[in-house]
Order: C-alpha cells, then structure tokens, then sequence
C-alpha cells in the first residue's frame, strides 16, 4: 500500500517553484553576499588606520583576528538558537547583531584598537549566524530533488560581496574614509524589512509542535489556500538536544561536517587571504595589476559555486566534494611549482583553479552539511560542526605569516614558502575530498528521511 501524499510531498511534487520560494532564495542570497561585504570592508578599512593609528602589526592582525574568532563562535551559538527558537528568529536576530555593532565600529574614537577589535568580534558573531541559519531555513522550503542547487545557491554568490566591496574600496574609499566605509555595512538592516514578511520554517513548527502555524507557512509557500493543502505528516514533537547529546547521538556527521570544513576552509580560505600579497610581493605584479586578476578570481570563484550547486543534484553531493577537492589540490600544485620570479602567471593560474575548485565547493559545502543532520538539529549540527572546522579561518593566515616570516602589515614575503605552503594546502584539499565520501549521500532524499 502506498504512502499518503502529505502537505510536504506537495513541495517536492511542483513542477516548479512559486514567487514566494524563489523570494526566500533571494533573501538568503542576499543576506550572504552582505556578509563578505562587510568582511572585506574592514580589511581595507584597518588598512587605511595603519598610519594614521600608527597600528603595529600585532594590533591590526588582532582587529582582523577577531572577526575570524567572532564567526566561529557566532556559528556554533547561532545554530543552537535556530534549533530552539526558529530559523527565521534566528537570522533576523544575526542581521540585526552584525548592523548593530558595524554601525558601533563608526564611532570608536582615534586609536581605539582595542575596542575596534572587540566590536568587530561582535559583528563577526553576528555574521557567522547568516550562512548558517539561512542554508536549513531555505532548505526546508523547496523540493528535494533541486534542494542542493537552491539551498546552495545561498553561498554561490557570496564572490559578489567580494567584488562589490572592491568597487567600494576603488571608487568611495578616497571620499568617505575609514568610517564612511564600515558605515556601508550596516546598509543590510534593510533585508529585515522583508525577512518579517517570510514565515517560520514549516519543518522547524511541526518539530516544535506549532500544527497550525506549519499548515499556514506551507500554503504561504506554495501559495494555496491552507484548506487545500493535504494532511500535514505524522512528526513528533522533538526538544532540540544539547551539544554533548549532539556529540553522542551524531559522531560521524560532526566529524564529516568539522573536518571536512576545515580542511576546504584551510586549504583555500588561506589562499584567498595570501595571494595578492604572494603575486605583489614575491612575484612582482603592480598592486594595479593584483586587483584586476582578483577580480577575475572573484568571478571564477563565482563560477566554481555554481557548478558545485548544479552537480549536487546531478551527479550526487559526495561525487561532487571529492571531485572539487582533487582539482583544487591540483591547483595548489601548479602554484607550488611557481618558484621562479618569471613564473608568476603560473602561480595566478593555480589560484585560480584553487578559488574555483578548492573554494567553489562552498556551493555545496554548507547545504551538504547541514543535509548530515535530521530536522530537530539541523542547525545546531551544521553551526557546531562548521564553526570548529572555521578555526581554520584564524590557523590558516597565521600560519602563512610565519611560514612567510614578518607580521601582518610588514612581510619579508619571498617565494620560499610558495611551495611548501601550497604542498600543504593540497594535501588538505585532497584529504577533504576523501572526508566528504563519507557523509550520507543525501540527493533527492526527503528531509524527513535524513
């Protein structure tokens, strides 16, 4: 005897996705992109307080360090909140703590430093809430047989954050100053405007045991009169677990997720935070000229997302991280055997297929992960796995720095740790692709099976 179609089949049985679907994948879209163009604003911002502050290098590595420190605490205590109090709650709730204390940035007195430092730790607190919570919360939204692709689709732009912020920096940095440009953070606040229109994840009420209120957000998705829609699935009520029952209950999927994340975090994360420095300074390419190749980075980095996003649900989510952790290892190679000065565009040719591969698995990465995880701890899993593997985010710049030698504002940088550094980094590509063979393939698998 077959299965009853429930109001949950009804998502997965549309030919295609509704206005207010896509509207929900255009705001995680949207609030992701805000996230790196916040991130990349202050790097350029420290970077025009170095003279006039008359920053050390310990100084400004700690005012960046801090933002890297506040996203890996902000994702692990944003996932928890999700999972107790709602994805949207939750979301709304980081956007709001990022644009708050962006805003607070713009008022630190004449070498404030230190409470730059702490006040970028909040935003970072604030900004690892968004991938985190956004990725679940669209998710439980769509039809599992497009739900890597969708879901993804909330990391593959996030370049965009990178490309905007670099027009930022060229065209308005000169105008506004530091402070005009930390003030374009807070721009994002206006995403609340909308996020109040959205409702509740209807997965996330019918753990909670809100009936009434999922029957309504599924008809708000799919845009049907609520009397229309079919029974709403059997699912017991569930109290979300702490982290040590989440340890005990999901072992193998912390270890995938944690792991994982941080060998592609390190692996390419670095990269994306060294390179221009490598090709200006060991390689000799004009600061004019790094910004016009990183730009194409960007746009290959965009394009590796999308790909990743696509073939989640062609070829399947494990074929898909393995596939894009050995091309990326293999570009960590090519840069690696750039040891000459006259070698240069052989190092940029191997950035760019480690931003493409190693770093475009992003647009897998997260939707995968969470995916590792049923309902009840979708996001307090993905936010505890993802944030001890984003530690990396703060292992990674550093240890190039002492591979390097120097500190953060002044390098001796040569070529000679290009390839010992870049070996490495290959090797953790290599080593997360054969991490991710052994999550649960999840392609086209409902969510109430996972």
């Amino acid at each position: 005897m077959s299965r009853p179609v429930t109001a949950f089949d009804e998502i997965d049985l549309a030919s295609s996705l509704t206005r207010r679907q896509r509207g929900l994948v255009y705001l995680a879209i949207a609030a992701n992109i805000a996230e790196f163009f916040d991130m990349f604003l202050i790097g350029f911002a420290v970077s025009l307080l170095a003279a006039p502050w008359r920053l050390t290098g310990f100084e400004t590595g700690t005012i960046l360090a801090c933002s890297g420190l506040g996203t890996v605490l902000g994702a692990i205590g944003w996932g928890r909140v999700a999972d107790r109090f709602g994805r949207k709650r939750a979301h709304t709730a980081s956007i709001l703590m990022f644009t708050v204390f962006t805003a607070a940035c713009v008022l630190v007195p004449e070498r404030g430093w230190i409470l730059l430092a702490l006040l970028r730790a909040l935003v970072g607190a604030g900004v690892g809430g968004l991938n985190i919570t956004s990725i679940p919360y669209v998710q439980e939204f769509v039809p599992a047989r497009s739900r890597g692709f969708l879901s993804g689709l909330a990391s593959v732009f996030i370049p965009i954050g990178l490309f905007l912020g670099a027009m930022a920096q060229r065209f308005l940095g000169d105008l506004i100053g530091w402070r005009g440009l930390v003030a374009l953070g807070i721009i994002p606040i206006v995403l609340l405007y909308w996020w109040r229109k959205v409702p509740e994840s209807p997965r996330y009420l019918m753990e909670a045991g809100r009936h009434d209120e999922a029957r309504r957000a599924l008809a708000w998705a799919l845009e049907v009169d609520e009397r229309d829609l079919a029974p709403l699935p059997e699912i017991e009520k569930k109290k979300a677990p702490s982290y040590r029952e989440i340890f005990r209950a999901y072992p193998r999927s912390l270890i995938v997720v944690a792991s994982g994340s941080f060998a592609f975090i390190l692996g390419s994360f670095t990269v994306q935070s060294w390179g221009q420095t490598l090709l200006k300074d060991a390689y000799g390419f004009s600061a004019a000229m790094v910004g016009t190749l990183f730009m194409l980075v960007s746009v290959a980095d965009l394009a590796g997302r999308l790909l990743s996003a696509w073939l989640a649900d062609r070829i399947g989510r494990r074929p898909t991280m393995f596939g894009f952790g050995l091309i990326g290892a293999g570009g960590c190679l090519l840069a690696a055997a750039a040891t000459s000065g006259d070698e240069g565009w052989v190092f940029f040719a191997g950035i760019v297929v480690v931003m493409t591969f190693g770093d475009g698995a992003f647009g897998v990465l997260n939707s995968f992960g969470a995916e590792q995880f049923p309902t009840s701890v979708r996001t307090s899993g993905l936010g505890l796995g993802y944030g001890i593997g984003s530690v990396a985010k703060i292992i990674g710049p550093g240890l190039m720095g002492l591979m390097i030698g120097g500190g953060y504002v002044t390098q001796e940088v040569s070529k000679d740790a290009v390839r010992p550094a870049f070996i490495l980094f290959a090797v953790l590509l290599a080593l997360g692709g054969l991490v991710y063979l052994g999550a649960w393939e999840t392609r086209g698998r409902r969510l109430e099976k996972l």
